[in-house]
């Protein structure tokens, strides 16, 4: 456990009953010691606003009616639970995805947008605003405004703007503007800097679509509710294929959307082990790593108290990490809680061990995984060592199309260069021998 996070046992089967009961986020927006809502006086009546139209609108059934049907018809809910033989067979575990990647847009961000998307419509916003790290968040933003006929500013990293170009592409084919976020560190963390002040600059006009289980009361509560869908049908679906639950359930953390999401109908489920992977980048030094789960001490981040990479004086990090969409320096308060109750284990995969469980993933079982998942996945295959024939469910959290700039820099580049040298021992190889022959 993070040597940061200090609870004795009573406090951490505390914290657990409290959290299995439905007790968090309690009046105050805290998971416990986590969460809440440090934001400008300004912001407050429309946080206020947002969290009475959740409460009003999530529950109702002709909202829950509509959010199902599009979910249906058009992101093509319920996602597949597919087996992994070949995997398995490496691995010497059984092997299960849950197939976020086969939602529309690629990836599960699409469930948060267009229920969010929905709730602005609801509320009467006359346009939205987003964030994003790799791209997907805001893509599937574009396409649900597009959707609904909102217009949608998306704000984005400069350094993530490179290496996510696709997705860039693919925002602006939807019709959303997307701004460059050349300040700061210019990745996830500046863009939701900036669209933050975008909100503040017009609270009434403007819905803050954020993507992640982070940042003030009531957004982690909120993207947890639409994104919990994967993990109640990766539950339902097990159940009905195997007639048992998994022994382990694997997620990747960033902010942590598709990891609540998978690990929340899994909770009560003691006999389940569920495992969340951080981006552990180079090292584990500050500045080398996203591990905010491992390596990272109690602060406010972007209106919320949580975990966060900062040094001693409190000044946060840049971080480090292959993955765009894993590249922050802190995570949602829930992710906070379930490491101080000990449910949930946290760990980390170097930028090396996810490329590799990408490139097996790929070839064993034709299924090119996002970065971000690719470190779940390095996750699940460590453990498969250790626990032999046990099942294990994976989120495979998106499609790894939008990370083909990385990879053309990483793992192709040195298939190239591989090649190339093979080329050339060869060609001395034959140079040689033809040099032999003429001699004799």
């Amino acid at each position: 456990m993070n040597a940061h996070v200090r609870f004795s046992a009573a406090e951490r089967r505390s914290l657990l009953e409290a959290e299995l009961a439905g007790s968090f986020p309690d009046a105050r927006g805290r998971f416990g010691p986590y969460g809440g809502r440090y934001v400008p006086e300004t912001l407050i009546p429309a946080l206020e606003r947002l969290e009475a139209g959740m409460r009003e609108h999530l529950p109702r059934e002709d909202f829950q009616r509509e959010l199902a049907d599009q979910l249906c018809s058009w992101v093509g809910r319920p996602t597949a639970l597919s087996h992994a033989p070949r995997l398995s067979a490496a691995w010497g575990a059984d092997i299960w995805f849950k197939r976020e990647d086969l939602a529309h847009t690629g990836a599960h961000k699409i469930n948060n947008a267009l229920g969010q998307a929905l709730l602005a419509r609801r509320l009467g916003a006359r346009r939205i605003v987003a964030e994003t790290g790799a791209g997907q968040h805001g893509v599937a933003s574009a396409a649900a405004c597009a959707r609904l006929g909102l217009p949608c500013t998306v704000y984005m990293g400069a350094i993530d703007m490179e290496r996510q170009a696709p997705n860039v592409g693919r925002m602006r084919l939807l019709g959303a503007e997307v701004v460059p976020v050349t300040g700061g560190d210019q990745t996830l963390r500046a863009a939701i800097d900036e669209a933050l002040r975008d909100w503040v600059a017009d609270p009434d006009g403007t819905f803050y679509l954020l993507g992640s289980a982070v940042g003030p009361h009531p957004y982690p509560l909120l993207v947890r509710e639409l994104q919990a869908v994967i993990g109640r049908e990766a539950r339902a679906q097990f159940l009905e294929r195997q007639g048992r639950l998994p022994d382990a359930v694997f997620a990747c953390v960033g902010g942590g959307s598709n990891s609540i999401g998978m690990f929340h109908a899994f909770l009560p489920d003691r006999e389940v082990a569920i495992i969340g992977v951080e981006a552990g980048g180079r090292g584990t030094a500050l500045g080398e790593n996203a591990a905010s789960l491992s390596y990272g001490w109690p602060g406010v981040l972007q209106g919320c108290y949580s975990l966060l990479l900062q040094d001693e004086n409190g000044q946060i990090h840049e971080t480090d990490s292959i993955s765009a969409g894993l590249d922050y320096p802190g995570v949602g308060p829930e992710h906070a809680l379930l490491l101080a109750a000990g449910r949930v284990h946290y760990e980390s995969a170097t930028d090396a061990e996810a490329l590799d469980a990408l490139q097996q993933c790929s070839r064993l079982e034709g299924i090119l995984p996002a970065l971000e998942t690719a470190h779940a996945l390095h996750g699940a295959r460590r453990w498969a060592l250790h626990n032999p024939g046990r099942r294990a469910l994976i989120c495979m959290s998106g499609r790894g199309d939008k990370d083909m700039p990385t990879l053309q820099r990483t793992l192709l580049a040195a298939a190239a260069d591989g090649s190339a040298a093979g080329r050339a021992g060869d060609n001395a190889a034959g140079a040689g021998a033809n040099s032999l022959e003429a001699r004799r």
